[in-house]
């Protein structure tokens, strides 16, 4: 999930940039504002699942 997420992230930049360069500013703008979320939405991905794997060795000990 992260991993689409980051691809997005690319993807949109690559379509702001395209846009700012030709011209629509609007476009651009929009573009790198999905950019910006599909990023944070990929950080976020990965900080939950690091939370996940940490949290499973303590919950492990705890059931022995």
């Amino acid at each position: 999930m992260e991993r689409g997420f980051q691809l997005a992230a690319i993807i949109f930049a690559g379509i702001a940039a395209y846009f700012i360069w030709s011209g629509n500013n609007d476009a651009g703008f929009i573009s790198a504002v999905l950019g910006c979320v599909a990023f944070f939405l990929s950080i976020r991905f990965q900080v939950k699942e690091r939370n996940r794997n940490r949290e499973l060795p303590e919950k492990e000990d705890a059931s022995d």
